[in-house]
């Protein structure tokens, strides 16, 4: 039976190429048009695990998919991250010059803003997808439009890509997390990092102790990222990515932090996969 992967978009968007690389190809894309019905879709039942991203090295963290992953108590238990190359592309047969409007997700077209400063006579158009708007135009054979996308949205589509790598910054990586809405057994031997969760109290050095704590474990911290308590005005939660050498040091981190930190919570254990 296929494994059940659940992506936000369609086939050929960038969350389709995570998959597709992460799981490879002999897999059911679950195709979900928010993140929210990405989580649900496995607390139903609809998908055995799921792909998430979580943050761009251009637009930082996406701060809504931290809060989801925690409210409903999903697992993290892997990560990959792919090299974001935006394409423009149009029907075959059209050149740059025949495009009226470029349409694409509002990210998208911010990424690749000063490409288009050459091209004044192109408007561009917000749309909810970069892959749905290749579809779109492969579908209704829509003639100066064109979409800016992945190039797997290019040849899913039948469409040519009239400029690669059109995006400002050539160096655009986007991390994704692999999801699971089940307790899986942790590989201790493959395991080296892990995602927690946690508050502090109102007092001065409070963050400052439990950054210690996991220095003295031998662990190193590769991420932190505040985010607001909402039911409590002005206290926040943190959520901070760490990677360790051994499974034992770890432990004694969980052990410790469980007890001086308040609301402390593993979201993950899992395989470091960054070089």
């Amino acid at each position: 039976m296929q494994q059940r992967v659940a992506i936000q978009g369609i086939k050929g968007s960038f969350h389709y190429q995570a998959a597709q690389e992460y799981f490879g190809s002999e897999i059911a894309i679950v195709e979900c048009n928010s993140f929210d019905k990405v989580a649900q879709s496995l607390l139903k039942n609809d998908a055995d695990l799921a792909i998430m991203a979580i943050e761009n090295s251009i637009a930082g963290s996406i701060l809504p998919n931290y809060a989801l992953i925690d409210r409903l108590n999903l697992k993290i238990i892997g990560e990959h991250y792919i090299d974001i190359q935006q394409h423009l592309m149009a029907l075959p047969g059209q050149d740059i010059n025949q495009l009226k409007e470029v349409h694409s997700h509002p990210m998208a077209l911010l990424q690749c803003k000063q490409f288009f400063e050459d091209y004044p006579q192109i408007k561009l158009v917000e749309d909810t997808d970069t892959a749905s708007t290749a579809e779109r135009i492969h579908r209704l054979q829509l003639s100066g439009i064109g979409a800016i996308g992945s190039k797997s949205a290019a040849e899913l589509y039948q469409l040519n890509i009239v400029r690669h790598s059109i995006q400002t910054m050539k160096v655009n990586a986007t991390r994704f997390v692999v999801l699971t809405a089940k307790n899986e057994e942790i590989d201790r031997n493959q395991a080296n990092k892990a995602s927690l969760k946690f508050q502090v109290h109102h007092k001065r050095g409070s963050l400052a102790t439990i950054l210690n704590v996991i220095s003295d474990c031998r662990i190193n911290m590769t991420k932190i990222q505040s985010l607001p308590v909402i039911e409590t005005p002005w206290k926040y939660a943190f959520f901070v990515d760490i990677v360790f050498e051994n499974y034992e040091d770890f432990e004694k981190a969980h052990k410790l932090l469980s007890i001086m930190a308040e609301d402390f919570k593993v979201l993950g254990i899992y395989k470091n996969t960054l070089k």
